[in-house]
């Protein structure tokens, strides 16, 4: 048989992986798993109206596609065809596609992130997906940079999913960021563009994606009828994070809390300190005085507290911050970081808003214990795929065709933002970092399609002294 003949075949055998993963994972999770925070915004988006917890475009969309189709089945639909659609498109970019990236995607389509997450309700699904499905569009245009119409068709895609990616998080305006490094330095490489006009290019590009997202979000602002959650939120962070020092340092002065708000201070070195952990600050809430005391205290006290720590005790704050951090990358105990959901359960009042009953059926049954099966292995270990991502962001890069510089500044995109939860992590839910774990996978099975130097690349490095060439 020809090279060309089992390229062909490698080709269609992929192709059909890629359709069954997708078909088998809407098999095994269609209508949807939902969990508390699911519901809610599926009441939300029903309504119109968002209490502002969560980033409201996960419950604007849900209500859009809920309007077509009751219920949460056109979402999983739309998750699970973005992130299979990403392996077909890269797929249709490979001029020889290679049999180690059937191997690859069926490996994947295995796993509980492949099988199982895209038929879970989540915003950080919704994320994940929309954050690859924007650099691979973005790949795509790289690809037929010259057609005109096709590139901007492509480009406008990514634009729209980088956007939806930063509507539904809110450190995830570092993908767009991210999206916009990769179109200047392809239209630099493209358009043999100098260094002011690729500053002018990604200018533009940001204002496009600054433009659309601030739009977005005074348009879903309107239907708010609360305080927008990332205030409650940060607030939450600055409290976690003071009380995260007492518990290293009970002794530890607080010089704006004792003196202004001593009961809040008092309930800090006690219950907060008590119920502290560094995996999640869910526990705090256990305690009523603690959350009396924070929900009456001035906001820019907290904060004047939260800064003086930062500033006065910078070990204490990162030694605490790294502890929360080692949680979310590494995930040590996976069980008590929720590494996945399955079935439907929430709020009963809620519940019967939308018409639904709690589920448990058999179906969730099985992939509760297949999902349970993959923890403790390097599966479910962020960690590993941030290597892996790394690794593959590092050959990109070099090799530096034009779909090669998206794919690896998706890479490194990943990454920060990974590394933005340092600053930022209240809980260590393995949902966070799943666009890591999407990316790093992504990104090998691009290399595994079409593995090889380019030939100018080779000559260089034949041609050098012995001594560059080790």
């Amino acid at each position: 048989m020809s090279l060309a003949s089992q390229q062909t075949i490698a080709a269609k055998v992929t192709a059909g992986v890629i359709f069954a993963g997708f078909v088998f994972s809407l098999a095994a999770n269609l209508p949807g798993h939902l969990s508390f925070d699911s519901v809610i915004e599926l009441v939300e988006g029903r309504t119109g109206a968002y209490a502002g917890w969560h980033p409201p475009v996960t419950s604007w969309l849900l209500g859009l596609l809920d309007a077509i189709l009751p219920g949460t089945a056109l979402f999983v639909v739309l998750d699970t065809l973005l992130i299979y659609g990403c392996f077909w498109a890269l797929m249709r970019l490979a001029k020889q596609p290679a049999w180690p990236a059937a191997v690859l995607v069926l490996a994947a389509a295995l796993t509980p992130q492949y099988l199982i997450y895209p038929g879970i309700v989540w915003k950080d699904v919704l994320f994940s997906a929309a954050t690859i499905g924007g650099f691979t569009a973005m790949a795509c245009a790289a690809s037929v940079w010259p057609r005109f119409y096709i590139r901007y068709a492509w480009l406008g895609l990514a634009l729209v999913l980088l956007v939806l990616a930063a509507l539904a998080r809110q450190n995830g305006i570092l993908l767009l960021f991210g999206g916009v490094v990769a179109f200047g330095w392809v239209a630099a490489r493209q358009e043999n563009l100098d260094l002011r006009r690729t500053f002018i290019q990604s200018g533009y590009a940001l204002l496009a994606g600054i433009v659309v997202l601030t739009a977005a979000n005074v348009a879903l602002g309107t239907r708010l009828t609360k305080e927008f959650g990332g205030a409650r939120q940060f607030r939450l962070l600055q409290a976690y994070d003071i009380i995260a020092a007492l518990a290293a340092k009970p002794n530890l002065a607080l010089d704006r809390l004792d003196k202004e708000d001593p009961a809040l201070s008092k309930a800090m070195r006690s219950d907060g300190v008590r119920l502290y952990t560094p995996q999640r600050n869910d526990p705090l809430a256990g305690s009523q005085p603690l959350q009396t005391a924070l929900t009456a205290v001035p906001p820019p006290l907290l904060r004047a507290q939260w800064f003086s720590l930062i500033l006065h005790h910078p070990m204490l704050y990162l030694s605490s911050r790294a502890d929360m951090f080692a949680w979310v990358l590494f995930t040590p105990t996976i069980d008590k970081c929720l590494p996945f959901t399955v079935g439907v359960q929430g709020p009963q009042d809620e519940l019967d808003q939308v018409n639904m009953d709690p589920r448990w059926d058999d179906r969730d049954v099985w992939l509760q214990n297949y999902g349970d099966s993959f923890e403790g292995t390097p599966v479910f270990q962020h960690g590993l795929f941030a290597f892996l991502s790394l690794i593959v962001a590092w050959i990109l890069l070099r090799r530096r065709r034009p779909a090669d510089i998206v794919v690896g500044i998706m890479q490194l995109s990943a990454l920060v933002y990974t590394a933005s939860f340092f600053a930022i992590s209240i809980a260590c839910d393995y949902r966070y970092l799943y666009v890591l774990d999407l990316a790093a996978v992504l990104g090998w099975f691009y290399l595994a399609l079409d593995w090889y130097w380019p030939e100018e690349w080779l000559r260089a490095r034949l041609n050098a002294p012995d001594e560059n060439r080790a």
